[in-house]
């Protein structure tokens, strides 16, 4: 799945979700069309989840789409490791090619093999300042996800992140039109910085995108500050 497609998939469900919460829909329905969306634009996973704080502030599935997401999540928080937690800890999009055999989490990985997942991407959910939860995405065959697969979940959990904080602070009776406004002020600024990066080395929009990417894990930033730098230190009249 390239990127572009990514995108058209993830500006369908913002979209889709916006009219979700202004119908005063629950909160489930977001997460639920965003795990189903993810597993849309990454087709070789099998199950998606979404991870957030529990009123008493433990992690918690709040959506997965099938058992073994479940099951493969409750061993995670029991433990207290795995690659959803440490994306949404460390802020980065964490990817498993082979759970059984990476020495990061030894007690989680050969669980979740017993369960039949072989692979594993996850990207933490982020808005403003705050860590809100993760994605993830998992698989029963080792190395199904590719570099590419990376960079656009990590764009949609960029995105994601901003709509759950929304859809939150709805159910709170928080301002959802500022909330809105903020989504779709993000958008912009990746969308003007990935153009402008066209521009100015004369490349496509998914290599502007991906390199865009790469300026914002190279100084540990999100994408949407990396685009603001960017578009600030641009040169007037270009």
């Amino acid at each position: 799945m390239d990127a572009s497609h990514g995108r058209d998939a993830l500006g369908w469900t913002m979209a889709r979700t916006s009219g979700l919460l202004l119908g005063q829909d629950t909160v489930d329905a977001v997460l639920r069309l965003l795990t189903a969306t993810a597993l849309h634009t990454v087709p070789t996973a099998t199950g998606a989840g979404i991870t957030t704080s529990a009123p008493d502030g433990s992690r918690t599935t709040a959506v997965g789409t099938d058992r073994t997401v479940l099951a493969a999540d409750a061993v995670q928080y029991e433990l207290d490791e795995g690659p959803c937690l440490t994306a949404w800890r460390h802020r980065r999009t964490v990817r498993v090619d082979d759970v059984a055999h990476d020495e990061r989490w030894p007690r989680w990985g050969p669980a979740a093999s017993a369960l039949g997942v072989a692979s594993s991407l996850s990207a933490p959910l982020v808005a403003a300042d705050s860590a809100v939860g993760a994605i993830k995405l998992y698989a029963p065959g080792p190395s199904a996800f590719t570099a590419e697969a990376e960079a656009t979940m990590a764009m949609f959990a960029a995105q994601a992140g901003v709509l759950l904080a929304a859809a939150e602070g709805f159910r709170r009776g928080a301002d959802l039109d500022a909330d809105l406004r903020q989504v779709l002020h993000r958008r912009d600024l990746v969308a003007r910085a990935t153009g402008f990066l066209m521009g100015q080395d004369g490349v496509s929009e998914d290599a502007a995108f991906t390199h865009l990417l790469a300026l914002a894990r190279r100084d540990r930033r999100g994408v949407h500050d990396t685009a603001a730098e960017l578009l600030g230190a641009r040169p007037r009249g270009r």
